[in-house]
């Protein structure tokens, strides 16, 4: 629950909270967040297993942080065998280094690719990025049509 508050964050409240309720009236102040905190925990297990019961058996290994998308997916593409074989004979970075090759009109390497790895052009191929590209020719010009746009 308080896994993202620091030791600075923790002195900054625990001196506010002296501040603002004095010395003497912080113990009982402490009391009572902490019964509503037990109230509203108390109130939620309860609630949690009424849902459980109405549901029935069928629904008996149902979580409810499988109520979140990302733990539902992860939890589905974990247990799926096919989604698995995909998933391992899919290589992104491969796949990413051929695109951006093809879009820098790179050659790429014959072989399989190793992953980490990016292939490196041949000397004198590629673009020149420092000259300005030559205009295309007018009849490689699109025409424009200002009905279309």
């Amino acid at each position: 629950m308080f896994n993202d508050i620091g030791a600075l964050e923790l002195v900054t409240i625990v001196v506010l909270a002296i501040l603002i309720f004095g010395p003497d009236k912080l113990p009982k102040v402490i009391q009572d967040v902490s019964g509503v905190i037990r109230k509203i925990r108390s109130f939620s297990d309860s609630a949690k297993q009424d849902i459980r019961s109405e549901l029935g058996p069928e629904f008996k290994d149902f979580e409810f942080e499988d109520l979140n998308p990302k733990t539902f997916i992860r939890k589905h593409l974990a247990e799926n065998e096919d989604l698995r074989e995909i998933r391992g004979s899919f290589d992104l970075r491969k796949e990413l280094n051929e695109v951006t090759d093809a879009v820098n009109g790179r050659e790429t390497r014959p072989g399989p690719a190793v992953a980490g790895t990016v292939a490196t052009p041949a000397v004198g191929t590629g673009p020149d990025l420092v000259k300005k590209p030559a205009a295309p020719a007018p009849e490689q010009l699109t025409p424009f049509d200002a009905d279309a746009t």
